[in-house]
């Protein structure tokens, strides 16, 4: 597979980043007070897709067929990571989709939304973890084409705590309180930014397309 142009690698890294931009503004309370219900799930809903795109142009960088026999373990831990985690942000636009919805219609009914953005958590921390693997096991941990040591554990981190936004996120149905207000947005609010920083810093590893400059005869 010939290696990732910078241009693919800056829009992935872009994805990212505004995907977790929309995060981290929608998991403030002071936003939601402000802007309602309605714009605010808008805002994870724009998000989440934003993510999508950014890990479907991963999951083509990491290799259009699964893992074979030949593929070094690095390689092939790297392509289960990117399909895990595109996988999750299919979840995640569903359950901002129903979030979106249920926000729109009052007698949408409750929890609707949190088992998509609960598995979608949990594939985000599956493949948090391939990437760790494949990280470490490269022969150089400041390729451009691959995560950095600090980008991996950034998002492996930042997937600890959108798991935790998601198990506060539940609603208990005999009271429709969350299990935790304070975790849902905090968990959230973390995560995002933990992915964001990871983003910035993997931007600062690509280098630009240099113009061909004709040497003399």
């Amino acid at each position: 597979m010939p290696p990732p142009t910078p241009i693919r690698l800056r829009r992935e890294a872009w994805g990212f980043a505004l995907g977790s931009f929309f995060f981290l503004i929608g998991a403030v309370p002071f936003y939601a007070v402000a802007v309602g219900p309605a714009i605010t799930n808008l805002t994870f809903f724009i998000g989440a897709l934003w993510f999508t795109a950014a890990a479907f142009i991963q999951l083509s960088l990491s290799g259009r067929r699964p893992p074979h026999r030949s593929m070094n373990r690095p390689d092939a831990f790297d392509w289960w990571g990117s399909a895990i985690q595109f996988l999750g942000t299919l979840f995640f636009n569903l359950s901002t989709t129903e979030a979106l919805i249920t926000a729109l219609n009052s007698d949408t009914r409750v929890n609707s939304g949190w088992a998509p953005d609960a598995v979608g958590s949990a594939c985000f921390l599956v493949a948090s973890a391939f990437a760790v693997v494949a990280t470490t096991e490269r022969d150089t941990l400041w390729d451009p084409s691959a995560r950095t040591w600090r980008c991996t554990w950034l998002n492996m981190l930042g997937s600890v705590f959108f798991g935790l936004s998601a198990i506060g996120a539940y609603v208990l149905p005999a009271t429709g309180d969350l299990v935790s207000l304070f975790w849902a947005n905090l968990g959230t609010f973390l995560g995002a930014a933990c992915f964001l920083i990871a983003a910035l810093l993997s931007r600062r590893g690509i280098e630009p397309v240099s113009r061909r400059v004709p040497q003399p005869s």
